[in-house]
């Protein structure tokens, strides 16, 4: 159970929310079923109907608690950047180094036919998009380069993912795959 399921006894929707975030990360969205979760929670169905009325349901906050704190931890932690070349290196180092989250999005890559995954995936990848287009603008870009190079910094993060999560080429040593990223921020961002 939940640290805050303990304190109280009770689990909260989030609490099942987060699980079937795990659940989706281990084992694919087509995973999520109440049962199955329910005995990783230590708890009776009854506690997940009390919160929500079907599994798509418990999908459906589960995506929306992902794009919300996806949103927070990534564009947040680098707004306060002010120059966009420092704020670009931050957001592609920031990028490089969550692992979670990417196993979560990769996996949500491979279910894009689930009528409650679609539309997620289809507000995440625009608003990183239109994060990455604005920045480049700052960073002096016209508007089509930009948009042109958004494209390629996301397709090379999708990319790298399908590499390494879905095709599971073998991982990168940690000094190799420093410079890999290294070598990305040189050739995408643009230079003073």
């Amino acid at each position: 159970m939940t640290e805050a399921a303990s304190r109280n006894g009770r689990l909260s929707a989030d609490d099942w929310a987060r699980e079937a975030l795990d659940q989706i990360a281990e084992q694919g969205v087509a995973s999520v079923a109440v049962e199955p979760l329910a005995r990783r929670l230590g708890v009776t169905k009854g506690s997940f109907y009390w919160h929500f009325p079907s599994r798509d349901a418990l999908l459906q906050a589960a995506l929306e608690r992902w794009e919300t704190a996806e949103q927070e931890i990534v564009f947040g932690s680098v707004e306060n950047v002010s120059d966009p070349r420092e704020r670009l290196r931050s957001l592609f180092q920031l990028v490089a180094h969550e692992v979670k989250s990417h196993i979560i999005y990769s996996e949500l890559l491979k279910a894009l036919d689930h009528p409650t995954v679609s539309p997620v995936i289809g507000r995440v990848s625009q608003r990183r998009l239109d994060y990455l287009t604005a920045s480049f603008r700052q960073a002096g870009l016209g508007r089509t380069a930009a948009q042109h190079r958004a494209r390629l910094a996301y397709a090379a993060y999708v990319g790298f993912l399908q590499l390494s999560l879905q095709l599971q080429q073998p991982r990168l040593h940690h000094d190799e795959f420093e410079a890999y990223v290294e070598h990305v921020m040189d050739t995408l961002i643009p230079q003073t």
